[in-house]
């Protein structure tokens, strides 16, 4: 659950605007710029990463009007420096079409108070509300209520012999159940919920394009703002065993952060969460059956579904990259970034630096040592990452042993989602 989200946004297709600025550098040896929401980048980035980082691990893009960092030690000093900032829902309103504008102000302010785009010690004080409830003892909670849905997810779905969609089938439903019963969303709102989720998301990452689809997508924010208001007044007037519930309990909503940023914060919870653990889970599932061996030891062993989930994590995990800004130069490997430019921290990069993992492109479910970015670092830390991590090794697990006949149909043609952002299968067609 990046709010690492997984989850700060991007706007593929529509680059924001640089600030105006001279960047003299000293001559690099040449090297061949590729646009990285290509069709061939989209499929398949991780060779021309590699590439860049063996480069520059700090390298001014004209193209994306962006520094890309995309070594591991540079990537994790920008997540620590306080030079760089979180802070990026200005460029995101500027990418609305000038005709939606009109209806951005309330949308945009729901976003300003999402702690992923704010910076400490805002973050900090926004944060501390939900530490309690994401600690790995409280996500703990809801293994067995997991370990159910997954079992009743894949009995409807995932018949011996059929074919089918793994995305569709289980990958979307079942974090979606998880994180509905997580937050307290009756079943009966599902469909409405999951619908505004997934306009919310064309907007933060940057799928919406046309003008239409921007203003589904304010509405949808604001829509789903509204629903969780109204969902937090009932569980102040009935408490239940949920987030909200809790959150509530703890007595920090009213005191530390205003009932407004409490509702604020559970849209993104709501966005952040079913996003990355679906493409999680597809991306697991497809690692593992592209490489019998390592599929061999998980049957073998189902313990090491974890080791499967970690590894997904670090060599294709469901973020690519997280966008920041500087607040003021930075003086970064060498190279000086000017307050106000842009930086792209290629954590999909950074996890395969040879620097820091020996052989980084191997895929190993035993694999330890160094630790990855899948999930973020330091102050940005996915707060859901336990509760991600819950979801994606229980449906894994189950897949891997109760599903040993399951079989990729047609593992040459799969498609990607068009995003900077995000590592998203269209679809993962296979035979149960």
């Amino acid at each position: 659950m990046s709010t690492a989200t997984p989850l700060a946004g991007g706007t593929p297709g529509t680059a924001e605007a640089p600030p105006t600025r001279t960047v003299p550098q000293a001559p690099e040896a040449p090297f061949t710029e590729r646009y990285l929401l290509s069709p061939d980048m989209i499929a398949d980035p991780y060779g021309h990463l590699d590439a860049l980082r063996a480069h520059a691990p700090v390298h001014w893009s004209p193209m994306h009007h962006a520094w890309l960092v995309t070594g591991y030690d540079q990537v994790m000093r920008c997540l620590r420096d306080p030079a760089v900032s979180a802070d990026r829902v200005r460029p995101l309103m500027d990418a609305v079409p000038q005709g939606a504008r009109e209806d951005a102000e309330r949308a945009f302010g729901i976003l300003s108070r999402w702690m992923v785009f704010n910076d400490p010690p805002q973050h900090r004080r926004l944060r501390q509300v939900f530490q309690e409830a994401f600690a790995a003892r409280a996500v703990a909670r809801y293994r067995a209520f997991t370990e159910k849905a997954t079992r009743a997810v894949l009995a409807r779905k995932a018949v011996p012999g059929r074919g089918g969609d793994l995305m569709a089938d289980v990958a979307k439903p079942l974090p979606a159940l998880v994180f509905a019963r997580w937050l307290g969303v009756p079943r009966t709102d599902a469909a409405a919920f999951w619908y505004w989720n997934a306009r919310v998301a064309d907007l933060v990452l940057g799928t919406a394009q046309e003008e239409s689809e921007y203003r589904a997508s304010l509405q949808a924010l604001v829509s789903l703002e509204d629903y969780l208001a109204g969902l937090v007044a009932e569980r102040r007037a009935e408490p239940a065993d949920d987030l909200i519930s809790q959150v509530l309990k703890e007595g920090r909503v009213g005191e530390s952060v205003s009932e407004e940023e409490f509702v604020g914060m559970l849209t993104q919870m709501a966005f952040a969460g079913g996003e990355t653990t679906s493409n999680l889970i597809a991306n697991t599932v497809l690692a593992l059956h592209s490489r019998p061996g390592q599929l061999a030891a998980v049957r073998e062993d189902p313990g090491l579904a974890q080791g499967a989930v970690e590894e997904t994590l670090r060599l294709d995990g469901p973020s690519k990259m997280s966008i920041r800004t500087t607040v003021r130069d930075l003086d970064l490997d060498g190279r000086t970034l000017r307050a106000g430019d842009r930086i792209f921290l290629v954590t999909a990069a950074a996890n395969r630096d040879p620097a820091r993992f020996p052989d980084p492109g191997r895929f190993d479910v035993r694999r330890t040592g160094a630790t990855h970015l899948g999930f973020g670092f330091g102050a940005h830390f996915c707060i859901g990452a336990a509760l991600a991590r819950l979801v994606a090794v229980a449906a894994v697990g189950t897949l891997v042993r109760d599903h040993p006949g399951l079989t990729l149909t047609d593992p040459g043609a799969l498609t990607w989602q068009p995003s900077l952002l995000n590592r998203s299968l269209t679809a993962l067609p296979v035979r149960y």
